[in-house]
């Protein structure tokens, strides 16, 4: 018997929902299949019944037997060359119960194909065709190089004061006392180039090579040398930045910045033309990432025990007591509550419940995009978080895909691959790497979710022994934002003296003192100090080794110290006396004759007084 040069698929050219998915189809399997509509070839088959055609697919394979309906879409998609699809036709062959099953539910689909065709387009919107992500790529690295030259350069303005030679908490002591501890294992576990040398010109050195980094990855020069270095040079400083550098946003660039070197390309001039396509393993784990951040941050909300997200007046706090506000904080703080109940409403269902589309088709993942967008862009309408929220935004990026971001980025060399075969496919080598790397890290990354449901004491030995080993690198890590909510603000002011009696405030650059000091906008920079006395100010001093260490700088008159404020009242010489106050701080209330932002009272020491021998 004569074969067939390939298998023919003959589908229903005037279906419209038949239409998209071969779409689709013809993309996956190349031209491994010939596709033809029943109407134009149905004559050459007189002894198939037209109504067969009409209700169902048939795939006539290369010996003349015919399949049909869902038999004949898994036969086909076999064909694609995927794994899970040889899975789903073992099923279909060996489990009678799965067959029968998935046959219905194809006869039950195709009498209600009107129907069918409006979800499938607005679960796909109206894009069936495998999604590329070149424009994404394009876009994601030169938007992470713009944070990475943010978060470097805002460091670089203050690395001195923090942890310089004269600085709060010297770098050359911290590896000095990692080196105590730790011993020869010390690199492992305090990974840091600093080890090379922690002076004031290694500091500066290293956070100048560090934004050449982010310019040259913006410039997509030898893009994952660049995307390298950028991540070795944040992790060094991390590493001896302390209490300084502890925020979960630091512990998400990392991150972020080592999917970004899976994802960069290696060429030195990267062109769409000859790229290889981006892995779906690769989208799938900064998927995850988006994913953790989001949904994490509102589960520690409920988990917490802070009575005030249950009964959704967390916002009538937040826009207050929140650690560095705009001035427009004060205008939302004086909302009615009720828009502070439906506010608090909306982040948790945001944060609880949309997470979850993520991993839908791409309508609805995009649809979630546009929310958290427009979430993180009211959060930046009225707090300073530094480059969190934009870094949050760079990640809703990869919910998108090519034929999405192609109507607002337009690089110079862009290529149109609608409809093209990849100049460069990836092998099968590249696609095992890719997902044995995605399962290790999502393994690993679903760990430190259990831990912070369960307790990391409660978690299996492995999977501890696990996160101890890669807790250094932060290859992944544990997020939950505002999981209790401040309930009022309290601040810390430095101040001076020479006889114990009439005391000078040290002025803060960015963080309220002054009642007529009016909140600015900061971010992306971050100034540290005074991120710091604001979580200071809700514990214990003697928890805050820093603080007394600060107290100790101003004391000696430390430049780079006094740098870190807006005003040193000792200018000639530096104090006899140091003490650190607390006041508890509100916003005024609304009048336009008062020049005051703020209302402060119920001064009392934090912490005890130093004075210079």
């Amino acid at each position: 018997m004569k074969r067939r040069a390939r298998p023919l698929l003959i589908y229903d050219g005037a279906c419209d929902f038949c239409l998209q998915w071969v779409t689709r189809w013809r993309e996956m399997t190349g031209d491994k299949v010939e596709y033809q509509p029943f109407q134009e070839v149905a004559h050459f088959f007189p002894d198939i019944e037209l109504d067969r055609f009409e209700s169902a697919v048939q795939l006539l394979d290369t010996d003349e037997t015919l399949y049909s309906g869902a038999h004949a879409v898994f036969r086909l998609l076999t064909i694609s060359g995927s794994n899970r699809w040889r899975f789903v036709r073992w099923l279909y062959d060996r489990v009678p119960a799965f067959a029968r099953l998935t046959e219905n539910t194809y006869a039950w689909v195709s009498a209600k194909r009107g129907y069918a065709s409006r979800i499938t387009r607005a679960l796909w919107a109206d894009e069936l065709q495998r999604p590329h992500y070149f424009i994404v790529r394009w876009a994601f690295l030169r938007g992470l190089a713009l944070i990475y030259f943010v978060a470097i350069a805002s460091i670089w303005r203050q690395v001195q004061g923090l942890v310089g030679s004269e600085g709060i908490l010297p770098a050359q002591q911290t590896l000095d006392r990692a080196a105590q501890q730790f011993g020869a294992s010390r690199f492992w576990h305090f990974p840091t180039l600093f080890w090379l040398n922690a002076s004031d010109a290694a500091l500066n050195l290293l956070c100048c090579l560090g934004c050449i980094f982010a310019l040259g990855l913006l410039m997509n020069r030898k893009p994952r040398f660049f995307a390298i270095g950028c991540w070795l040079v944040y992790l060094s400083l991390y590493t001896v930045g302390g209490v300084f550098l502890s925020f979960q946003w630091d512990i998400l660039l990392l991150e972020t910045g080592l999917l970004a070197i899976l994802l960069a390309q290696t060429d030195l001039r990267p062109r769409f033309e000859m790229e290889k396509p981006v892995p779906r393993s690769l989208i799938l784990l900064l998927r995850w990432l988006l994913f953790r951040v989001i949904f994490m941050s509102g589960v520690v909300k409920l988990i917490s025990g802070d009575a005030s997200w249950w009964n959704l007046s967390a916002l009538a706090y937040h826009y207050e007591s929140q650690p560095l506000p705009l001035a427009t904080a004060w205008f939302v703080h004086h909302l009615p509550m009720f828009f502070h109940w439906i506010g608090a409403l909306c982040v948790l269902a945001i944060e609880l419940l949309l997470p979850f589309l993520i991993f839908a088709p791409r309508g609805p993942r995009a649809l979630a995009a546009v929310i958290f967008v427009w979430f993180q862009l009211l959060i930046i309408a009225t707090g300073n978080y530094t480059f969190f929220n934009w870094l949050t935004i760079l990640l809703c990026l990869t919910l998108l895909d090519d034929s999405y971001l192609s109507h607002f980025v337009k690089p110079h060399y862009l290529v149109s691959r609608v409809g093209r075969r990849y100049a460069a496919e990836l092998t099968r080598r590249d696609i095992m790497i890719g997902g044995t790397i995605a399962a290790l890290l999502i393994a690993l990354s679903s760990g430190h979710m259990m831990g912070r449901f369960f307790g990391y004491r409660n978690l299996p030995t492995p999977v501890r022994d696990a996160i101890l080993v890669t807790n250094p690198l932060h290859l992944t890590s544990s997020y939950g934002l505002f999981a209790v909510m401040t309930k009022g603000r309290r601040e810390i002011i430095f101040e001076g003296s020479n006889d114990g009696k009439e005391w000078k405030p040290y002025e803060s650059r960015w963080k309220p003192d002054r009642i007529d000091k009016r909140p600015r906008l900061v971010a992306p920079h971050q100034p540290r100090l005074d991120w710091q006395l604001w979580f200071a100010a809700l514990s214990d001093y003697r928890s805050q080794p820093w603080l007394t260490a600060t107290m100790q700088r101003l004391l000696e008159g430390s430049p780079t110290v006094l740098d870190l404020f807006a005003v040193n009242p000792f200018v000639d010489e530096p104090p006899r006396y140091v003490r650190a106050m607390i006041w508890d701080y509100r916003f005024s209330e609304p009048d336009l004759s008062s020049p005051n932002w703020w209302v402060r009272e119920n001064e009392r020491p934090y912490a005890p007084v130093l004075s210079r021998k």
